[in-house]
Order: structure tokens, then C-alpha cells, then sequence
């Protein structure tokens, strides 16, 4: 595809550390909360995709950064809470309305809030982290994100062993 190209990955690879930048601006007592969130504090964590999104746009407009960069790093922060089947926020986008890259991001950051330990749960078992992924293919992911990503399991295994320092 000639959307995939190695400018348009490296982008990603350098953006998607930032997808939750706008939680700089959610009080540190519901992002650390150990029990399920109540309705209002999870409406105000919902708003950290826009207020990320906000800040890359915002910042990078400041420092003259590549235009598509910038794009990739703001698509990634804005939207990888929407949802494959349109039921995500913050705009409730569905299928190809997410960019590809917030598609993609949105399989990730579920896998790796799944694989790690959080202060409200342990982390999952591998396969329950990939049966999750799978499970969400159409409605919570794109269907094609997800059979690559399953398709690149043993990798994404071996960087989650090298990430956490396991033997």
C-alpha cells in the first residue's frame, strides 16, 4: 500500500508513545483511582483523546514540525478511543473515518493496558491479551489491523519478554 510507506511508519513509531499526552490534564486521583471510575470521572478521562490531540496540535504549531508528522502524532491522540463499529469516543467515528493510524493504535494500547499490570489489576495472561484483541476484531478494531497483528504474535511476544526484562 502506498499509504504504508517508511516516512508514514517511522511517524507512528515516533507518535505513538504521545496517544495519551492529554492526560496531563486529568487529576492524577482518577488516573491512579484503584476501583472502577464513576460516570463523571470517566467522562472527564474521555476527554483526554481531544485534549491531546489539542496539545500536539497546539505545540507542534509552535516548532514547525513536518506537517505529516504532526498529523500522525494528532490522529493518534485525538482518536484511538474510537471504536471499529462507531460506538467509541471522542467523535464516535466509525471503520475508515478513524485514520489508519489511530486504527492501529487503538489495538495497541489495549494490548499493552491488558499485558501490564495497573494499580486497579494485575496483568492478563498472554492469550487472554490476544483473545481480547481477537475478540474486539470488528467491533472494537479493524478487522485487517487485527489479523496483522495475530499474524505478528511470536514478535510482539518477544518485544513484550525484552520490555519487561523477562527470560
Amino acid at each position: 500500500d502506498e499509504f504504508l510507506t517508511d516516512d508514514y511508519l517511522e511517524n507512528l513509531y515516533q507518535a505513538a508513545p504521545m496517544h495519551d499526552i492529554g492526560k496531563i490534564a486529568v487529576p492524577d486521583i482518577i488516573l491512579q483511582k484503584p476501583g472502577k471510575l464513576s460516570p463523571e470521572e470517566f467522562e472527564i478521562i474521555k476527554k483526554h483523546s481531544v485534549n491531546g490531540g489539542k496539545i500536539i496540535k497546539e505545540t507542534f504549531a509552535r516548532m514547525h514540525h513536518d506537517p505529516l508528522y504532526t498529523r500522525v502524532a494528532y490522529d493518534v491522540a485525538k482518536y484511538h478511543h474510537e471504536r471499529y463499529d462507531g460506538l467509541g469516543y471522542p467523535e464516535g467515528l466509525k471503520k475508515s473515518e478513524i485514520p489508519l493510524e489511530a486504527r492501529i493504535m487503538a489495538v495497541a494500547d489495549v494490548f499493552d493496558a491488558v499485558s501490564e499490570k495497573r494499580c486497579y489489576r494485575d496483568a492478563m495472561p498472554m492469550d487472554k491479551c490476544f483473545e481480547i484483541i481477537e475478540n474486539g476484531s470488528g467491533q472494537d478494531f479493524d478487522p485487517i489491523v487485527v489479523e496483522i497483528f495475530l499474524c505478528i504474535r511470536d514478535k510482539v511476544e518477544q518485544i513484550h519478554k525484552e520490555i519487561n526484562h523477562e527470560e
